[in-house]
């Protein structure tokens, strides 16, 4: 069974940088695309980041462009999502993903059947 765990999140004040992290195990890493995902209170999870099976093709919301990075590492296993210059409405719950297929082509919640407990982010002053 695949486990997702996220870290690395916290509170941080306007401007500021985060790097949040999601450790895979249980099954292959490298065969699925792996995404990050937000939901603040009220809303709907909504996508941020996709990386592709390998690493080589990236989407990201347009939120999230310019100011954050996904990137995989096969030999951790690991996720990152790099956040700089946040603002309060980045405040939410981040949550890992992993897809159903290897491309950077899923970006609904539904293409991604298997998921993280989440990591709160709050950006406030």
């Amino acid at each position: 069974q695949v486990q997702l765990v996220e870290s690395g999140g916290g509170l941080v004040q306007p401007g500021d940088s985060l790097r949040l992290s999601c450790v895979v195990s249980g099954r292959p890493f490298s065969s699925r695309a792996m995404g990050w995902f937000r939901q603040a209170p009220g809303t709907e999870r909504e996508f941020v980041a996709v990386i592709s099976w390998n690493g080589d093709s990236t989407r990201y919301a347009d939120s999230a462009k310019g100011r954050f990075t996904i990137s995989r590492d096969r030999s951790k296993n690991t996720v990152y999502l790099q956040m700089i210059n946040l603002k309060p409405e980045d405040t939410a719950v981040y949550y890992c993903a992993r897809a159903a297929g290897p491309g950077s082509n899923y970006i609904t919640v539904t293409d991604f059947p298997t998921w993280g407990q989440g990591t709160q982010v709050t950006v406030s002053s």
